[in-house]
């Protein structure tokens, strides 16, 4: 959580049950932080470009308008996108972002099939 923001109780709620939903559907990956800056998770696959820095693979974070849940395997990767479901495309911003402004138990049982999903994908070596 950002010091700038000052979220309200519900998107408390919001961030708590999204940071649990990534936690327990990225098996595999790793907490890189986890505080009062948000979650963020890395993969345990180096970056295919920059082998030095680590990959990416997702990040929920409370910001002024609403709960932000990226992840990151979905960026340039058609396979993966294609498993995004119409009720998952109203919540996305860009192209790794869902945003949130209050729980939907149905559209969040959606992104925890879509983060496993993506947590099997990014727990395999890269092929370039």
């Amino acid at each position: 959580m950002r010091p700038s923001a000052q979220p309200n109780a519900e998107f408390a709620q919001v961030y708590a049950e999204l940071r649990a939903l990534m936690i327990e559907s990225a098996a595999g990956m790793i907490v890189a932080q986890d505080g009062e800056d948000g979650l963020v998770m890395h993969a345990p696959i180096p970056h295919p470009l920059k082998p030095n820095l680590p990959m990416w693979f997702g990040a929920v974070q409370i910001g002024k308008a609403y709960v932000s849940y990226h992840l990151m395997p979905l960026y340039m990767n058609a396979a993966m996108q294609a498993r995004v479901t119409p009720a998952l495309k109203k919540r996305m911003q860009g192209k790794t972002c869902f945003n949130f402004k209050a729980v939907d138990e149905a559209v969040f049982a959606e992104l925890e099939v879509l983060t496993r999903a993506a947590a099997d994908a990014f727990a395999m070596p890269l092929k370039l």
